[in-house]
């Protein structure tokens, strides 16, 4: 029935006996109703894809962003910590990745950074004690 002991034995001196939907914990309260088949269905399919691909101007998904977008779809408002709720059961974690800014930068001056870049490690791999790396609380020399 999908129910605890303690509920079992609530309903069997409750309950009618000759009526077995009467067994039914008819007191479960709780959105977790809510959420249909097709709706966590569909919460795969967005947490799947980048937010940009539906018009959103940020890059990733929370649980609050979800909700708010799913409650536009489908009409079902669920709060960000039942939507982590499915996303665990769906064995999906939420980790920060780093975030990457490529996209957003300069190309041309990227690569003439990687090059300088290049450059710097060249003259380090052949005079390591010019090379000084540099700390918020003084330098540390680089050696071989």
């Amino acid at each position: 029935m999908g129910c605890s002991p303690k509920t079992v034995a609530y309903w069997a001196v409750h309950g009618n006996p000759n009526n077995v939907d009467s067994l039914q914990d008819k007191r479960r309260k709780g959105n977790q109703t809510k959420a249909t088949d097709k709706y966590i269905e569909r919460l795969l399919e967005v947490v799947d894809k980048n937010p940009e691909d539906f018009g959103y101007d940020f890059g990733r998904w929370t649980g609050q962003r979800l909700s708010e977008h799913l409650e536009k779809e489908t009409g079902i408002k669920l709060s960000k910590s039942q939507v982590v709720r499915i996303l665990k059961r769906k064995k999906y974690s939420y980790i920060w990745g780093k975030y990457s800014l490529e996209d957003k930068q300069n190309q041309e001056q990227r690569k003439a950074f990687k090059e300088k870049l290049e450059h710097y490690i060249e003259i380090g791999k052949e005079n390591p004690e010019l090379v000084q790396v540099w700390f918020w609380d003084g330098a540390f020399k680089v050696a071989n």
